[in-house]
């Protein structure tokens, strides 16, 4: 689906939903753990081309078992493959849940973001005749100034002309 301007909103209800459904994950998978950098280089690594080879050395395991030392324990390997597969299609789900909701946020922010400098255009042009107005455009202008500099907007502010988009002011869309 392509992107379209969002229309959209979550209630307290719906968020407290959505934590409940990350705690009954969580209590589904009690055997998560966390690993340290170190940990983590260490461990050997099973991708995608690695799958293959593990696929093949269990159905080796279980084809031979008597070339295995009695000490090996299989069933062990088994639930590990097994388990492993399962983690690699919930992961599967979450990358796309979190790619979802990374390019919901995306978006939505820079149409918070074109609306606020929507906001400043006309706070700015308004405070040269109405009081009050003044202080709140410096306000506005010294945080459009900083975040300006930080390069963290993601708009580019040279086809902002007046802080608009010619497509904004004309009602035309290229």
């Amino acid at each position: 689906m392509s992107y379209q301007n969002i229309t959209a909103s979550l209630s307290p209800e719906d968020i407290q939903e959505i934590k409940a459904a990350f705690a009954t994950i969580q209590a589904k998978m009690p055997f998560l753990v966390t690993l340290s950098a170190e940990e983590r280089r260490n461990l050997f690594k099973m991708g995608d081309k690695r799958l293959a080879f593990v696929n093949n050395s269990l159905i080796a395991a279980q084809s031979n078992r008597d070339i295995l030392p009695a000490s090996f324990d299989l069933d062990e390997f088994v639930r590990d493959y097994q388990l492993a597969a399962n983690l690699t299609e919930v992961l599967i789900g979450l990358r796309q849940l979190t790619e979802q909701v990374d390019d919901t946020l995306m978006a939505v922010g820079s149409e918070a973001m074109g609306s606020s400098l929507t906001v400043y255009d006309y706070v700015k042009t308004a405070a040269k005749k109405t009081p009050g107005l003044k202080t709140i455009a410096e306000q506005l202008g010294e945080r459009f100034k900083a975040i300006k500099s930080k390069g963290g907007t993601g708009i580019k502010v040279p086809l902002l002309k007046g802080y608009l988009g010619e497509s904004q002011k004309t009602g035309k869309t290229s």
